[in-house]
């Protein structure tokens, strides 16, 4: 077995796991009342990791996959915001559910059909959602590729560029998704001069690389992510 084998055997083995321990949990009535409060950070967080890659399930938890100080961030500036809120995102999700409860114009681009299948009955339930799919071209020379695992011979070019096929500027810009570099690069000429980028998962050096060579500003902020045992960064970026 090699290594990218053993990686995805053993996330496989630890969410079956958790699963377990949820079900199991869930039945002997340790949470009787559902979900803690997300001000009870500790407790949502417990909560949340019997919740590990199920996306739906987040989506009824109200919360998107960045670290809890992001959200906390993200959700008072947008509550301070002016409407209309137009928002852009790459890979939809629960924060694709989350931002459509907050903001007035939401377009999200996935790479993944299946997955978008899954998503678009809940997604459909809550506010209008442009919903796009784009997926890769597979390739031996991509132009714009994905270091991903099992990604070397596809190309994301036309997945980057769906923000301007949907054109114009938007108040916020979200990048959770694949080629986040090249992303990154095409959201900028996007943003409103007072907008902001959400860039998850900056604890991978490509990502700060990218950021650093961008000329925004970033905020990085640490810690708990729902679902996740582990903490991780997410990154607010701004013009200036």
């Amino acid at each position: 077995m090699n290594k990218d084998d053993a990686m995805l055997a053993a996330k496989s083995a630890y969410v079956t796991g958790v699963r377990r321990a949820g079900r199991a949990a869930t039945k002997a009535g340790a949470f009787a009342n559902g979900a803690p409060d997300r001000d009870r950070r500790l407790a949502h967080w417990s909560y949340s990791l019997l919740k590990v890659h199920d996306s739906a399930a987040l989506a009824e938890l109200d919360v998107p996959w960045w670290t809890y100080r992001a959200i906390d961030v993200v959700e008072a500036w947008l509550s301070a915001r002016p409407r209309p809120i137009r928002v852009f995102e790459y890979g939809s999700g629960a924060s694709t559910a989350w931002l459509a409860r907050r903001a007035d114009e939401v377009h999200s681009v996935e790479h993944h059909a299946g997955f978008a299948d899954i998503m678009r009955p809940l997604l459909e339930q809550i506010a209008p959602i442009n919903l796009i799919v784009v997926e890769p071209v597979k390739t031996s020379t991509p132009t714009v590729g994905s270091s991903k695992e099992g990604h070397a011979a596809l190309d994301f070019a036309e997945y980057v560029a769906t923000i301007d096929k949907v054109g114009g500027l938007f108040d916020l810009i979200v990048i959770d998704g694949r080629a986040r570099e090249a992303c990154l690069r095409a959201s900028i000429s996007h943003l409103l001069p007072d907008g902001m980028i959400v860039f998850d998962n900056t604890n991978r050096r490509r990502y700060l690389a990218a950021i650093a060579g961008s000329g925004l500003s970033q905020r990085r902020l640490r810690g708990l992510t729902p679902t996740l045992p582990y903490p991780d960064s997410t990154s607010l970026l701004s013009i200036g």
